[in-house]
Parts: structure tokens; C-alpha cells; sequence
């Protein structure tokens, strides 16, 4: 069983500007499914009333971008990106992505853009991004408005804190429920015996720990944030210096913390973090205009089998 403690063996721990690919950002959906379809409406559809999507009569949505339909087999190779609690929200967030790739395609096809991919591209990545650098205006955050946003944020801006630790782990199964209790019973009896003599937690260590620490005692060394596993992380830089009056539960079971030293994090300089700061607020910038070019996109096209919110202004004439 793997160590609670996460450590890479990097020091700390014992051991055990590309752009995404498009896609629209959450808080802007595009689009919303539609009713099922119903046996009146499925005898419009022969007669060229516009297609529904994911109807309870068929296994895949019928839709189509200015007239070319989205194949069932393209969904279905598109599924295996868009994990979702159910079937039918995966199956309707593949057929969204395909409908904007294609969208961009007829639009990259109209304007005739022909580009070389760059390394780790592929040619459909590359055009994209040809027509993405063409068509939609990006204003790029100048050295003002870096520095306004640091000056709002300065809490944001601190080096991590460090810490230097001792730890025994109480190692169980995360599924095992009967193993999980008698883990915690055991680590509340062995903190009871620390509580009244902090001094035998080396000798506790070495006789119970299940980690490979117990050999120094229990010392993982220095700590800082993104050595450890992030359910043991988050409660370990929470502690102050001492030992920590509750066992620390993790995947690999129940850990007992002394923190020999803790050192507060410092304010980091703005010089430090500009590129961070610029790289973030230009991401914000491309994301809200891709979202705003996919919208026109949306509304200049006839897309059948999914109902689709068009921009109220044009971004492109």
C-alpha cells in the first residue's frame, strides 16, 4: 500500500503557453436539448420538419450543420471525452462538441485558410488556431492593468508555506469500512499515549507506522505544497506547530502529524508573478472571445436537433 504521505522522493515526503483545444466555458452554454420526440412528431421529420435530438426512440441524435449530419460513429468515438452522470448527457455534450468542430471547419473551409501544423499539432488543431488568431480581435493585458490586478489580489501572491514533519500511518484500504474504524480506534489510542508523552513518537513511529518514515522516526523532512496527496495536504498546512490533536485521514488511512517547524509563506513580488498574472488574464480574454465567435457562428448557421442561443450582436460582417 502506497504512503499517505505522497512524498516523491524529490526532498519531502518518504518515497511511497499552449492554448486548450476550443470549447466553451461553463457559464456560457450554448446550447440545451430538446423535448422527446414524439410518434406525431417523427412522421413530421419524414415530411422535412427539423430533426430533435436524443429522442427515446433512437439510440444517437440526428443533427445536422448546414446540412451536413453528424454521424453516429463520429458521436460515438467523440463520447469517450465527455465523462457526464448519465448516457444521454454524455452522448448530448459529444454531439455539442461536434457540432461546433464542425461549425469552425465550414468556416476555416469558406475562408480557404491552409496553414502548417507546428509541432505536437494537428492539422485541424492548426487551422483552427489560424482562424481564431484571424478572425477574432484579442487585446492583450498591458503592464497597467497586470499591476492593477496584483494590487486587488495580493493574498493570492505568497510563497507556499514549509513544513517540517513527523508522521505514523495507520495504513487501511479506503473501501473497507470495518479496516477504516479499527484504524481510527488504534490512531485515537496511540494520540492518547502521545498526548501525555510527545517525547515516544520516534519509538511509536518505528513500532506501528506503516510507512517507509518510520525508519527516521517518522520525519518526512521538508514539506511544501504538491509533494503530498491533496486530501492529506489540505488539512496539514492547516496545522500549527505541535502535535495535531485529531488523527489526519487520507486514502491510505489514518495519519498522527507533529509539526516539529512551520514557516509562513512571504509575500511574493509583483516582477515574480507578472508572467503568471498576464498569462491568466489574456486566458480570460481568449475564452470570452471564443465564446462570443462560436455564438455568431451558432446564429449564422441552420443547425438541426439541438436548439441553440445566437449572439445578439454579430462579432464578424
Amino acid at each position: 500500500m502506497g504512503c499517505g504521505c505522497g512524498g516523491t522522493g524529490g526532498g519531502g515526503g518518504c518515497g511511497g503557453e499552449t492554448r486548450p483545444a476550443v470549447e466553451l466555458p461553463v457559464e456560457a452554454p450554448l446550447f440545451e436539448e430538446l423535448p422527446n420526440e414524439s410518434d406525431e412528431q417523427a412522421d413530421e421529420v419524414q415530411q422535412g420538419a427539423p430533426v430533435l435530438i436524443a429522442t427515446s426512440e433512437q439510440e444517437w441524435p440526428r443533427a445536422k450543420v448546414n446540412g451536413v449530419a453528424i454521424s453516429p460513429e463520429a458521436i460515438a468515438r467523440e463520447l469517450q471525452y465527455h465523462p457526464a452522470d448519465t448516457r444521454n448527457e454524455a452522448v448530448f455534450l459529444a454531439t455539442q462538441a461536434l457540432v461546433l468542430r464542425e461549425l469552425l471547419q465550414q468556416r476555416i473551409a469558406e475562408l480557404g485558410l491552409q496553414v502548417t501544423a507546428e509541432n505536437g499539432e494537428s492539422e485541424e488543431e492548426a487551422a483552427t488556431r489560424a482562424l481564431i488568431e484571424k478572425e477574432i480581435p484579442l487585446p492583450l493585458a498591458d503592464d497597467a492593468t497586470c499591476q492593477q490586478y496584483y494590487q486587488s489580489n495580493q493574498s493570492r501572491f505568497f510563497s507556499a508555506p514549509l513544513l517540517a514533519v513527523r508522521h505514523i500511518l495507520l495504513a487501511c484500504p479506503a473501501d473497507d469500512d470495518e479496516a477504516r474504524s479499527l484504524a481510527r480506534e488504534q490512531a485515537q489510542a496511540l494520540l492518547e499515549q502521545l498526548a501525555q508523552a510527545p517525547q515516544r513518537f520516534a519509538e511509536l513511529a518505528e513500532a506501528h507506522s506503516a510507512c517507509p518514515s518510520k525508519a527516521q522516526g517518522g520525519a518526512l523532512g521538508q514539506i511544501s505544497k504538491g509533494q503530498t496527496v491533496p486530501e492529506f495536504e489540505r488539512q496539514l498546512f492547516r496545522l500549527p506547530q505541535g502535535l495535531c490533536g485529531q488523527p489526519l485521514e487520507s486514502r491510505y488511512g489514518f495519519h498522527l502529524v507533529f509539526v516539529d517547524q512551520r514557516i509562513e509563506g512571504q509575500q511574493l513580488p509583483y516582477e515574480a508573478v507578472a508572467g503568471t498574472i498576464r498569462a491568466e488574464l489574456n486566458q480570460r480574454v481568449w475564452q470570452i472571445g471564443v465564446s462570443q465567435y462560436l455564438q455568431n457562428l451558432v446564429a449564422a448557421a441552420n443547425i438541426e436537433g439541438i436548439r441553440i442561443q445566437g449572439a445578439e450582436t454579430p462579432l464578424m460582417q
